[in-house]
This record gives C-alpha cells, structure tokens and sequence, in this order.
C-alpha cells in the first residue's frame, strides 16, 4: 500500500489501483473522517454517465478498534427507493452498529434512478462485495465473512445480490474481479423483495424504467430466484408498515425455507416503514437484539 499526505488528509491506494482519502488524525468512527473508496478507478466506472459523486459508486469505511475486531464485515445499502439514500439512519447509524460488535462497515452509495436503472445498481454492490473480498487482508476482514445489510430498496439490492451473485472472473487482470461477489449472509430490513407482487411502485420505477420488461421484472423478483445457494437471511418487517408490504418480506421468507436456507423472520405488531434500529421505542427497538443473537449463533461475533 503507498501512501500520500496533503494539506493534512492521507490518501492510499489499495487492491486496484483505488484512491481512498480520509483526514488526519480522524477515527473511522467519525462521520466526517472514514475514508470513502470509489469502487472503480477514475474513467473506469462501467455505464457511467459522468464524473460526478452521483455517478461514481463507492464504499464508505468504518473499521472497529483492533482489540474488538472479529473478522466480520458488512456492505451496508441504504434504502430511498432508488431515487435517494438514507445515509444517517440506515448508513451511519448501521455502521456505529456494527462497530461496536467489532464488525466493519462498507457503507454503500450506489448509483441510483432515474439516472441509472437496472443492472447499475446490482453491478455496484457486486462490485463491493468484492472489493471487500479482495482487501480483506488489508482491513482485518475474513474473506468468508461478508455479509450484506439492506434497508427498503436497498433491502432490493440486498437480495439480488444474494441471488444473482457469481465467482467472479479468474481470467481478469484486476483482482477484484477476479473475487467472488457472494455474500455469506444477508440482512433485510422492512425489504421491497419483489417486482411483479405488491411491489414498491416508486422503487419498481427508478430501478427499472416507467414500462419495464415483464421478463425482468420476474427476474428481480428475489423470493422467485432463491436457490440452496442464497446466504442465510435474518428478515424484520413493522406489520403496519403501508410503503412496503410485509408480505414483501413473507415472500423471501417462504422461498428460502422451501429453498432450505437457513432464514429468521420478525415482523412486529407495531412498526411503520423506515424504522432503522427504532432506539426511541421500547418494543420496536428490540429488533436489534434478535439480530445480535442471529448474528451470535452464526458466528459472525467471534474474534479470529
């Protein structure tokens, strides 16, 4: 890794040839400090429609104290329809979360509608997931333990990278395509899951076009793409929710138990969509517990 310091930010390449900045003396805690790494070299952004911020993807990452590392990581991707991203509540927030379990955070900003449909999005987190894959090393990340955490329309792109995922390309001279983009497990939260049944009609449009292709609409309907292959998946869902369905989540629930997949599904009585973590209320805020627990039992709290 080569480092270069300027007008008091560090900046360093990685696996890649990828810049990444972040300012003296910032913990990666800090908002304002962790490093954000555009996922493709300048000029090499795949379907790119310009060169600004929004049609660059890239990671933005928040590593846990060494002491409290476990080796788990996760690519964050925040909800907004496809049209905008919840960065605090369901990005910053998420990676405060996660940190504080020693698990590190890629918070994810995708490429979104009406700018870029489908596959843009899907090529992002992909992308990501590999990315993380490849630099494991580099950020104290067992490559066996990514995962990925989604919320709404990122809960979308969550599950089709959970189900339209590939091993990635042996031959390619860059090495991050050359990484799997499976993620190990997946996190759903109040999820648009579907295209085709009671779907979320402002993210079914920024995601794939004012008429899309029936054809394409089925094949990003995640719960008709599970295969035995699909992560283990913890699911939670407000029953009251009227943006996006529980049933949304019902749907993946139900194709991966038929599917065999290891899968965890709460839905609450009480809980309007966007919830993010709920740490004001005291019934609602207990979802992250039960994901904690999920988390335990699969090993993904355990140092190295």
């Amino acid at each position: 890794m080569r480092r270069m310091r300027s007008a008091g930010t560090y900046c360093f390449w990685v696996v890649g040839g990828l810049l990444a900045c972040v300012g003296a003396g910032g913990a990666a805690s800090d908002a304002d400090q962790a490093p954000i790494v555009n996922l493709w070299p300048d000029g090499k952004v795949p379907g790119a429609k310009g060169s600004e911020p929004k049609d660059v993807p890239s990671v933005q990452i928040y590593l846990p104290p060494k002491e409290k590392a476990t080796g788990s990581a996760v690519v964050v991707c925040p909800g907004g329809g496809y049209g905008h991203l919840a960065l605090g509540h369901e990005g910053l927030d998420i990676a405060n979360w996660l940190n504080e379990r020693g698990i590190a955070a890629f918070v994810l900003r995708y490429r979104l509608g009406p700018r870029y449909n489908h596959p843009w999005p899907l090529t992002d987190v992909k992308r990501a997931l590999r990315f993380v894959r490849a630099n494991a090393s580099q950020y104290g990340v067992d490559p066996n333990r990514i995962g990925v955490w989604g919320f709404s329309a990122g809960g979308h792109l969550a599950s089709t990278a959970s189900t339209h995922f590939d091993a990635g390309d042996a031959a390619s001279t860059d090495p991050i395509d050359r990484a799997s983009s499976r993620p190990d497990f997946s996190i759903l939260v109040y999820p648009v899951i579907s295209m085709t049944d009671r779907t979320h009609k402002g993210s079914k449009r920024n995601l794939l076009g004012p008429d899309p292709d029936p054809e394409l609409a089925e094949k990003l309907s995640s719960e008709k793409q599970v295969t035995k292959e699909t992560p283990p998946t913890f699911l939670v869902h407000g029953n009251n929710d009227k943006g996006v369905v529980p049933e949304q989540s019902i749907l993946y629930y139900l194709a991966l138990r038929r599917a065999g997949v290891p899968a965890e599904l709460h839905i609450y009585e009480d809980g309007k969509h966007g919830f993010g973590l709920a740490q004001k209320d005291p019934v609602l805020g207990t979802w992250p517990d039960r994901l904690n627990d999920w988390m335990g039992r699969h090993g993904l709290l355990e140092q190295n």
